[in-house]
């Protein structure tokens, strides 16, 4: 079943806070997705914030 992509659920990232919307590859694991990038998972935007302070 298709979807637009106006219709697309989506999330706030954990990491950095901005928002991402569902995926495909996501299908299987939407409810256990919280980040939207490799990067934030690794933590990237957590050590981001502590050097500029």
């Amino acid at each position: 079943m298709a979807r637009k992509k106006e219709n697309l659920p989506s999330k706030t990232c954990s990491t950095c806070g901005r928002p991402f919307q569902w995926r495909k590859k996501w299908k299987r694991c939407w409810d256990d997705v919280r980040y939207c990038s490799e990067a934030c998972r690794a933590g990237r935007g957590k050590r981001d914030t502590q050097k500029a302070q």
